[in-house]
């Protein structure tokens, strides 16, 4: 049997009922931690929590709520001591600045980023009460860079980052580690626009000159935040992790000009 990476350790997973969160969620039990599934969506977060076994638990959170946050935490510590959070849920809604308004663009950062930075407020004196923690936050390639029609994602995703180093900042001296994951094009619902009916290989041709040249998978962004919710990533902060097939590398080219 191989080792039990997170053995001992219990985690908040948000937006876990689906996609990469629950793909995590899943990874973080098969390694030996207790997990809490946190998400608006109930039936598919009991569902999930009820197939993972006696390791999870589900629990009904709004990001933007912070008594919902209590409640997550609460169901935590009932696991054990709440060693990892992994802030994943997020909205994407395609829009130019011209059309969306600024009640639109509002919502999307309150979810994507104040309710990032509810999680890690939520955290940070459970994680001081087990020694130590690991708090993960789920960027996008959009925090690295910026696309049209996506410029409340992209604000709340670039604000992920400058958020994630001030915190890493402030609680690097309480053992709690803070970095970001920024997914490029990942085959999720949301990866794909919510369009169910996408085929992968439809998919596929938005990514060919990029130097892995195919979508990438939920299980490739779980194994990111397994790395830094284990100890193997003891010394590392305020930093950025990419899982993008090398998007932010820049693109190949289909024709090259004659030397």
């Amino acid at each position: 049997m191989s080792e039990l990476r997170l053995s001992g350790k219990t985690a908040i997973i948000t937006g876990a009922a689906q996609g990469m969160g629950a793909v995590t969620a899943k990874l973080f039990v098969e390694n030996g931690a207790n997990v809490v599934i946190a998400d608006i969506l109930e039936d598919k977060g009991q569902a999930l929590a009820d197939e993972l076994g006696d390791a999870a638990a589900f629990v009904k959170l709004d990001v933007t709520n912070e008594a919902n946050w209590q409640d997550a935490v609460a169901a935590a510590e009932k696991l054990g001591p709440l060693n990892v959070l992994v802030n994943n849920a997020g909205i994407l809604a395609f829009k130019s600045i011209a059309e969306q308004t600024a009640e639109e663009y509002t919502h999307i950062l309150n979810i994507n980023l104040v309710g990032c930075y509810n999680g890690i407020r939520a955290a940070i004196e459970p994680m001081k009460r087990a020694g130590c923690g690991s708090i993960i936050n789920i960027s996008s390639i959009d925090g690295l860079q910026a696309k049209n029609s996506l410029s409340a994602y992209a604000s709340s995703k670039w604000g992920m980052r400058g958020l994630t180093k001030a915190a890493a900042n402030e609680l690097g001296h309480h053992k709690i580690r803070v970095n970001t994951v920024h997914p490029g094009g990942i085959n999720t619902e949301m990866g794909m626009g919510g369009d169910e009916n996408m085929q992968e290989e439809e998919l596929n041709t938005f990514y060919k000159n990029h130097a892995i040249p195919r979508t990438g998978y939920a299980i490739e962004v779980a194994r990111m935040s397994l790395f830094l919710a284990t100890d193997e990533a003891s010394y590392s902060t305020g930093s950025e992790f990419l899982v993008d097939g090398g998007w932010n590398a820049g693109l190949g080219l289909d024709f090259l000009p004659k030397s």
